[in-house]
């Protein structure tokens, strides 16, 4: 799966006209609809560090946020509603640093949820990506540095769900994601991302987590990757920057059942795989569960001529998938020294990966449905008043299957 440069240099369609600057409470609370009809009013009016407060309703809107250090929050997770009713390309854009998006739902749009990224022109507009012939220019687009998406729901979206894209220190948390053409949730074209992608549900989705070029503090753990057509993908690709994927950890997950007919196809037909690591170095695979997939549980291979190379596969549970471990490194590109130790595996695997593998036999995928008709998420859990602690990776291990199973529709 690839995050194509046309995805990021669509036109947003959202209104930009600035409310007055009467609309701006003294508290820093921009409340909407009370203080201003739109949440692109609401937006346009704050200023650095203030909150817009959105109560429930459906808002048929694209909002754009330029704004740093702005809070964006719905008053009822599943109540307040940006619907893109087919016909808008994104639900909330971020271009500006430090900005949190919390406790809403984002559905129905033809692109994406959710869309954080560095790639902003003059005018705070969406710029152009890299491509397999021209790289991105760090100096022209420098990442967003600084985000937060937390408890959303994404729903219905024809490529991504949460999309971060060349940003970094971020957090995508305690969200959820269903029925995306792509992946639930993505990270792309960050070195170093210093990214946390923790207690999440993705399901009915073409991949649950999917990783691109992500690298150097990349953290996915605790998350929930059940039902989808794929589970979770970490991989090199020369259409975004910062090839090749290095040092990412992928620690505590649930992954299981991976093979979800009621969802939308994936563009290259994969389907029944786990985790599928291609053309990545140095990642470290540790306790996590991943089971029933009947295609493979993980697989690592290369990607065009980009070899995985010294990843790490440690603590995990891998049983009754169809292979467990699938090792499919290409004669263009042989992989080096991907070692598993103190795993439970249902078949037995080498210590150490190296060479070239064998191709991964794939089945025919089922057709899926179209993005919007996949099946509406279940009522989602509200924001806590009290942040959730940090995870410490040294305490995490392999979870249950009944992992965030109270705010999934698919079972175990």
């Amino acid at each position: 799966m690839r995050a194509l440069p046309v995805l990021v240099a669509v036109l947003l369609t959202a209104g930009c006209a600035t409310a007055p600057a009467s609309t701006r409470p003294a508290d820093g609370v921009i409340r909407v609809p009370r203080d201003a009809g739109t949440i692109q009013a609401a937006v346009d009016a704050a200023r650095d560090g203030d909150t817009v407060l959105v109560a429930p309703g459906v808002y048929r809107e694209t909002v754009q946020i330029k704004t740093p250090n702005l809070v964006l929050r719905g008053e009822k997770r599943g109540g307040t509603v940006v619907d893109g009713e087919v016909r808008r390309a994104n639900g909330v854009v971020v271009t500006a640093s430090g900005v949190t998006v919390e406790n809403l739902t984002v559905r129905n749009h033809t692109l994406n949820g959710v869309l954080v990224t560095g790639l902003s022109d003059e005018r705070g507009g969406i710029a152009r990506g890299s491509s397999g012939y021209q790289r991105l220019d760090p100096a022209k687009s420098p990442p967003l540095n600084g985000f937060r998406v937390s408890y959303v729901t994404a729903s219905n979206n024809g490529l991504y769900g949460i999309y971060a894209f060349d940003a970094q220190h971020g957090v995508i948390e305690h969200s959820y994601a269903s029925g995306s053409a792509d992946s639930g949730f993505y990270v792309g074209q960050c070195k170093p991302c210093h990214v946390r992608v923790r207690g999440n549900v993705a399901e009915r989705n073409a991949v649950g987590y999917e990783g691109t070029n992500a690298s150097g503090d990349m953290v996915v753990v605790g998350n929930r990757f059940v039902g989808n057509r794929v589970g979770l993908t970490s991989n090199s690709d020369y259409q975004e920057a910062f090839v090749p994927q290095e040092d990412a950890e992928i620690v505590g997950n649930l992954v299981a059942n991976n093979a979800e007919p009621l969802s939308p196809a994936q563009a290259d037909g994969a389907f029944g795989i786990g985790i599928g690591i291609a053309g990545g170095t140095r990642n470290q695979v540790a306790r996590n569960r991943i089971v029933g997939n009947p295609v493979a549980g993980l697989v690592l291979g290369s990607s065009e001529d980009l070899a995985p190379l010294r990843n790490e596969i440690v603590g995990n549970t891998i049983t009754g998938n169809g292979l467990d471990v699938g090792y499919s490194a290409s004669a263009r590109a042989p992989g080096v020294d991907n070692c598993l130790r103190d795993n439970e595996v249902g078949t037995p695997v080498p210590a150490c990966l190296t060479g070239v593998g064998t191709p991964l036999v794939r089945p025919k995928a089922p057709r899926g449905l179209p993005f919007p008709e996949v099946a509406a998420p279940p009522a989602q859990p509200e924001m806590p008043s009290t942040p959730l602690p940090p995870v410490d990776l040294a305490t995490v291990v392999v979870p249950g299957p009944d992992l965030l199973a109270d705010r999934a529709a698919v079972a175990l």
